[in-house]
């Protein structure tokens, strides 16, 4: 089992910045992917991987925020952070953690965050 908390969303202007944390505690030696999607609310609501990285470092940034988000870890803490910068009014979502393991009998495990609410406007 992982257990995951997010910190960091808010209320951010235009042109800003703010960062997201996601920390995992449990079996965290299982993990093999943590990353971020956003929620888009209304009917058939919308979910949108936004970024991740793998065990190995690498990441995976989706194309509607390269270049102005980033992700990176803190393996030291179990951390995961979402860099946004310059963010936009569009980028307005709920913002949830998510974190998957190695497969393991077959099988690979998918645990969720909270979600954090993220509100970009003046």
């Amino acid at each position: 089992q992982v257990q995951l908390e997010e910190s960091g969303g808010g209320l951010v202007q235009p042109g800003g910045s703010l960062r997201l944390s996601c920390a995992a505690s449990g079996s965290v030696s299982d993990i093999n992917e943590m990353g971020w999607y956003r929620l888009t609310p209304g009917i058939g609501s919308q979910r949108e991987l936004v970024a991740r990285i793998f065990s190995d470092g690498d990441t995976d940034i989706a194309e509607s925020v390269k270049g102005r988000f980033t992700i990176s870890r803190d393996n030291a803490r179990n951390t995961v952070y979402l860099q946004m910068n310059i963010p936009r009014p569009e980028d307005t979502r709920v913002y949830v953690c998510y974190a998957k393991t190695k497969p393991s009998g077959g099988l690979i495990g998918t645990y969720w965050g909270q979600g954090t609410q993220v509100t970009v406007s003046s």
